[in-house]
């Protein structure tokens, strides 16, 4: 229910250094520091979105693997990490630069998802150390602005992907008014459990999720102003109640409790799963796995189904072996340079050390020509995604869907009755957080 209570606020930054952060990623465990020993305190900084895109000394036409997971995108290239390394540095605004295919979809999405009314967890700080601008600019624009600065787009850019690179302070002055209309709202993560069957196990739990929210209703639109949501995620959310139908039929039932959370405020920055994870209803080291669903397959039986989380845990191995039993194969994430697994509320989850498996729609699609699957995400991303026109259409077919949710099912069970919690793999960055949980 939201509060009456409003508060008018005022951001007022004046006359403020314009510097050039390249990437603005601070990475130890790659030796990187793209702010060296700058000071950017109260000035505006200007960052490129995604990872360094640091090419491989064998192969220069490939990206280094070595290096933020070669074409892979890692957290350093989310914007989410990008304002939050701004904040920490004390920027007064972070201003990214936007690029359709480093950040994985087009500028028409940063238009959708910010401006509207938009959320933040009330922190006790009251969100005051966050960064007071949060800005994206076009690449259009970011060139006009360094070309008025003397600077070469082009030429920054190429300097930005070595570990040499220091910031570049630009001639010129940067100047923000913003006015706020601040409101407290209250949302709900929506959770339902099956408790386990056996005496011992049943304090101990496995997540389905999947996120109910979407954009609104955007008064400002031409046309159609409801963002309806229907792939993104009503799919997800229906394959969440199928799932929990499922498991109360289940002979024998699970020895381990399964909860169901329909998470809230996934599209204003994953923030049901943020705050599930920081205030959990059953302990996470009682908790074995979280399985995310955010878009279901939606053009019919696949022959293949996708690990959007591949390479992190052995939750791999079990969709693996799921997917085997129905004579279809489980394929890695086939655009892991997109960050998808970053997206998503499992990311959430993962932050905290509970490993999770995030599954998408195969490519193959069967009945089709080869290239459908693929043609068809494609459209989605750049006509419906994040758009009033994601909207129930009467050419799904969701035979694929129920043969994904069955895979789903078989692996949340397995883990559910396992003699084993899953583990992250060697060398994966959530790994510390949850063995220093479990030593607890």
């Amino acid at each position: 229910m939201a509060s009456s209570a409003r508060l008018e606020n005022v951001i007022k930054i004046e006359n403020t250094d314009v510097v050039f952060v390249g990437y603005g990623v601070v990475a130890p465990e790659f030796g990187w520091d793209d702010y060296k020993d700058v000071d950017v305190r109260g000035k505006t900084i200007l960052m490129l979105i995604n990872d360094p895109a640091i090419p491989d000394p064998a192969d220069p036409s490939k990206l280094d693997p070595k290096m933020f997971k070669g074409s892979a995108m890692t957290y350093y290239g989310r914007w989410t990490y990008k304002y939050e390394i701004a904040a920490q540095k004390g920027a007064a605004a972070a201003v990214i630069i936007h690029e359709t295919v480093p950040a994985a979809y087009p500028y028409s999405v940063i238009i959708s998802s910010w401006a509207k009314e938009n959320f933040e967890i009330d922190a006790a700080d009251k969100n005051a150390g966050a960064v007071q601008i949060r800005s994206w600019i076009t690449l259009d624009v970011a060139k006009k602005l360094l070309a008025d600065c003397g600077q070469d787009f082009d030429a920054l850019k190429k300097a930005a992907i070595t570990k040499e690179f220091r910031p570049v302070a630009l001639n010129a002055k940067a100047n923000f008014d913003l006015k706020q209309t601040v409101r407290p709202f209250k949302s709900r993560n929506v959770v339902a459990k099956v408790e386990g069957s056996d005496a011992k196990l049943k304090d101990e739990w496995v997540i389905y999720s999947a996120h109910w929210d979407h954009l609104g209703k955007h008064d400002d639109l031409p046309g159609d102003k409801i963002f309806n949501g229907a792939a993104d995620n009503a799919s997800g959310v229906g394959g969440l109640l199928e799932l929990a139908t499922a498991f109360t039929k289940m002979k024998p039932a699970s020895k381990r409790s399964v909860l169901f959370m329909a998470t809230t405020a996934e599209e204003a920055g994953l923030l049901g799963a943020k705050f599930y994870a920081e205030h959990p209803m059953y302990p996470l080291e009682k908790t074995l796995a979280d399985i995310n669903m955010d878009g279901l397959s939606l053009w019919g039986k696949t022959r293949d189904i996708e690990d959007i989380s591949f390479g992190n845990s052995d939750l791999d191995d079990m969709l693996a072996a799921a997917t085997t039993k129905q004579g279809r194969v489980m394929n890695p994430n086939s655009q892991p340079e997109k960050g998808t697994f970053y997206r998503a509320d499992n990311f959430e989850f993962s932050k905290v050390g509970l490993p999770s498996l995030y599954t998408g729609a195969g490519r193959d699609v069967i009945g089709k020509p080869p290239g459908f699957g693929q043609q068809k995400k494609d459209e989605y991303v750049a006509k419906h995604y994040h758009q009033p026109s994601d909207e129930v259409n009467p050419e799904w077919d969701l035979s694929g869907a129920a043969e994904d949710l069955r895979v789903l099912l078989d692996v949340g069970y397995r883990v559910a009755n396992g003699d084993k919690f899953p583990e992250w793999k060697p060398g994966t960055e959530f790994k510390a957080k949850r063995d220093a949980m479990l030593k607890k």
